[in-house]
């Protein structure tokens, strides 16, 4: 993980590697940017604050998806029992381009977003994995908005991106956001420097739980912390 992001540093670096919302009171199921590239969803008052820490590029991540996406926003957020607040800690730059477009758009796009790019995790995935000797190399060189794009349309994020009903040329626009990709990579530098080691990892009002990174895991403390 830690070489992973020095590579993605450097690449950043090298070629200068969305627009904040304010943050404001959100109902329920609300979703609020409270800094750039960071979501809370439900009331930022709710009792206790679950944060997910969380890779596209990481298949367990996309398991916890599946495990407990759902259960969250309906279980926990919309009652008000919890706010969950997803933060990328981005390992490379396919997850780097995952998180861009992610992050593309107005604040209440983020929920679905985030779903759809995990819920197809292992289609776009495995084309980036059978790409061809010529399309690996578009990802390597040329401005740092053609390298995303590039790798974003060989993997077929545009076409779940078009389906979510945005316009290719916002994101083509997103993906070439310089400053919110530098900003995603300050943010992992800083997580990686809290402790956290790997994705999925999760912490409760600010206490990292260590050797979870499930849902079977997460469950059980969410909820006996949820009874003090």
């Amino acid at each position: 993980m830690k070489s992973g992001f020095r590579v993605l540093v450097t690449t950043l670096a090298a070629a200068l590697v969305l627009g904040a919302g304010t943050a404001g009171a959100a109902g329920p199921q609300g979703v609020t940017r409270i800094e750039p590239g960071v979501h809370r969803i439900g009331k930022a008052e709710a009792p206790l604050t679950l944060t997910e820490y969380v890779s596209y590029t990481c298949p367990h991540c996309a398991h916890f998806e599946h495990d407990a996406g759902k259960e969250l926003l309906v279980g926990y957020a919309a009652t008000g029992k919890a706010s969950v607040v997803v933060r990328n800690l981005v390992r490379d730059p396919a997850d780097l381009a995952a998180a861009l477009l992610s992050n593309c758009g107005g604040d209440d796009r983020f929920i679905a977003n985030h779903g759809a790019i995990m819920g197809a995790q292992d289609e776009w995935l495995g084309r980036l994995r059978d790409a061809t000797a010529a399309q690996r190399a578009r990802y390597q060189t040329g401005s740092f908005a053609a390298r995303m794009q590039a790798m974003a349309r060989d993997a077929g994020l545009y076409e779940i991106m078009v389906q979510r009903g945005y316009g290719k040329t916002q994101l083509d626009r997103c993906l070439a956001d310089e400053a919110m990709a530098r900003t995603l990579s300050e943010n992992t530098a800083s997580y990686l420097k809290q402790g956290v080691s790997g994705t999925p990892s999760f912490d409760i009002d600010g206490v990292l739980l260590a050797g979870t990174h499930d849902w079977a895991a997460l469950k059980p403390q969410l909820d006996a912390r949820m009874k003090r």
